[in-house]
């Protein structure tokens, strides 16, 4: 779970922002955040780049996917299945705190 799950929520909700903008706008914001992690671990000697191009390559290739069919989806359903999401995850955490609890 990262940022975008309270980010994105927030900007719509809270901002009045349209959730394609809301989206971009998380993405937008992760690109320098993910640049300076790398950065942290490669100077701490914590990446492995063996075979590392049979992960960014799809990653890549899905992304540009996505892309694509979320700028084709109306807002409202970018919305629903975001909020599904949210609600899926819930579901998931409860679980497994619950698992955990209770051994």
């Amino acid at each position: 779970m990262g940022g975008g799950t309270v980010t994105i929520p927030l900007l719509v909700l809270v901002g009045g922002v349209e959730q394609k903008i809301a989206q971009c706008a998380n993405l937008f914001a992760f690109l320098p955040m993910s640049v300076g992690a790398l950065k942290m671990h490669a100077e701490n000697g914590l990446l492995k780049t063996q075979g590392i191009l049979w992960i960014i390559l799809p990653a890549l290739a899905f992304s540009a996917l996505g892309v694509t069919v979320a700028a084709a989806l109306p807002g409202e359903v970018l919305k629903r299945g975001f909020g599904a999401f949210l609600i899926g995850l819930a579901f998931v955490g409860f679980y497994q705190a619950s698992k955990a609890r209770n051994g």
